[in-house]
């Protein structure tokens, strides 16, 4: 899972990039990059691994000039953790094109070796962002005329849309021309689209994961990006729309309601927070049908993205909402850290038990999801450790059993909790004396109740269904050995950070 941005302003665009990036911080924490282009028509790039506040000092952001750039954070799902795999990435060929990319494409391996054979184009890593940032070149290098016309791009686009399967939702900056914005045919990933209008009545645009970025930046939301929609804006602020896919569907992750987004972000017509309400909601009215017998004493949630759903529990329950836990807001979601060994190392001190709430007390915990198990088994030993009598596990999202292959990182079935278990094997092996899950389609519903235009969501790790078709256990195989590549490469892991700036400047 990563997070993107893109500003076509009327003066420098590097401290909006920058400040639209700390909002997105959460969609990943493992590299981020900015690239701008500067007066002279040249890319202006520093990417690096690091936090947002690490990567980009005084000297790097003086550098990034230009009115026009786009900016990346980055959490591996493909490829590997290597900063040489930071984006944004560019190609000089054509134009000069630059692209950052949220998402992961099922047919990359494929795509890479035909990239070479047909368009002779070198790929230099094993990000498939680098894959699909150079067919979406060879599809712009056909046409013969300068400048493109926003035609040509859209067809360009339409071409990617039937080569490239998968998720992504992308931004992309083309040298003498401007900022481009699309979206995989499903809608899996999430782009939004908004405008600033100055004081001189110029209009500013911007495009980015969620609508907090826009927000923070004083930018109105316009609207979601479609499915496989195409957004252009000119380097004169002239934007340009089109529907580039055959066959457009709307399949958005369900998984960015539950734990990645931002609770102040609105998502495809839905609001994440009223989502995570109706979450509490619904697996309230099933605790109070199922353990109507059970000894609850206080309701605590593991923060923060379950803070919402436990405080409606608590209300249906009639039962005390408690804060449990202190917080080191120093310390990244341990979901998205790197390597398992990271996050399990991060979890002790991530959270810390608030002794008062727990000792001599029968507590439900609730959690928004259960993954891997580790982050919850920790949890439950130091909730014992102060004292809990007895703690039961409530969990806002159904059983997780499938590996993920659109972005986000579970792609190994075996590593997932919830595989080949039964309910009551898992509250085993994490420690807990009940475990208690959402129904599919109550999750369901609390999404699309609010926009019903909504008729399907990707639920793939939940029920094993891959909308693009192309997932089989030979491809699962292959994710799963990638995987473990990947591991291995953390411990030889790459120090240097990348940067380009013209010389004497």
């Amino acid at each position: 899972m990563c997070g993107v941005v893109g500003i076509v302003g009327k003066s420098t665009v590097n401290q909006s990039i920058y400040d639209a990036l700390t909002v997105l911080q959460h969609r990943g924490q493992d590299a981020a990059g900015i690239v701008t282009i500067d007066e002279q028509n040249r890319f202006r790039l520093r990417k690096a691994n690091g936090l947002v506040k690490d990567v980009f000092q005084e000297q790097h952001m003086q550098r990034l000039q230009g009115n026009l750039g786009i900016g990346h954070v980055r959490y591996p799902t493909a490829g590997s953790s290597s900063p040489s795999e930071a984006q944004p990435f560019y190609v000089n060929s054509p134009y000069g094109i630059a692209l950052a990319h949220n998402g992961n494409l099922t047919n990359a391996n494929e795509l890479r070796n035909k990239v070479f054979e047909l368009a002779r184009r070198h790929i230099n890593t094993n990000s498939d962002s680098e894959v699909l940032l150079n067919i979406f070149a060879s599809e712009l290098d056909k046409f013969p005329t300068y400048p493109l016309s926003a035609d040509n791009i859209f067809t360009a686009i339409h071409q990617v849309h039937k080569i490239i399967k998968g998720a992504y939702a992308c931004v992309a900056m083309i040298i003498g021309h401007g900022l481009v914005a699309f979206r995989d045919p499903y809608g899996i990933r999430p782009l939004v689209i908004g405008k600033r209008i100055l004081e001189d009545q110029q209009v500013e645009y911007m495009v980015a994961s969620e609508s907090v970025a826009l927000d923070i930046l004083d930018f109105e939301f316009m609207r979601d990006v479609m499915p496989g929609e195409a957004i252009y804006i000119t380097q004169d602020g002239q934007l340009y729309s089109q529907q580039c896919a055959d066959n457009p569907q709307y399949y958005p992750c369900i998984f960015e309601y539950v734990y990645f987004a931002r609770p102040d972000s609105m998502m495809n017509g839905v609001s994440v927070y009223q989502s995570r309400i109706l979450m509490g909601q619904k697996l309230g009215k099933k605790i109070a049908r199922e353990w109507s017998d059970t000894d609850i004493d206080v309701v605590i949630p593991i923060p923060e993205t379950s803070c919402d759903a436990a405080l409606e529990i608590a209300r249906i329950l009639n039962k005390p909402y408690r804060q449990g836990f202190v917080k080191n807001r120093y310390i990244g979601r341990t979901f998205i850290m790197p390597g398992q060994m990271t996050r399990k190392l991060s979890v002790r001190r991530k959270l810390n038990a608030n002794r008062i709430e727990f000792e001599g007390k029968n507590v439900l915990l609730v959690d928004d999801s259960i993954v891997r198990g580790t982050t919850s088994q920790k949890i439950l030993e130091m909730v014992r450790s102060v004292g809990a009598k007895k703690v039961y596990l409530a969990s806002a999202a159904p059983e997780i059993r499938h590996p993920n292959v659109y972005g986000i990182d579970m792609p190994v079935a075996s590593e997932l909790i919830a595989y080949n278990r039964t309910v009551a094997e898992i509250a085993k092996d994490i420690g807990a004396d009940k475990v208690i899950f959402q129904d599919l389609t109550d999750l369901i519903d609390s999404i699309t109740e609010q926009n019903p235009n909504i008729k399907h969501l990707e639920c793939s790790v939940f029920d094993g269904k891959y909308i693009t078709e192309d997932v089989d256990d030979t491809y699962l195989s292959i994710l799963k050995q990638q995987r473990s590549d990947n591991k291995r490469s953390l411990f030889n892991k790459e120090s240097e950070n990348l940067e380009i700036y013209n010389e004497g400047q």
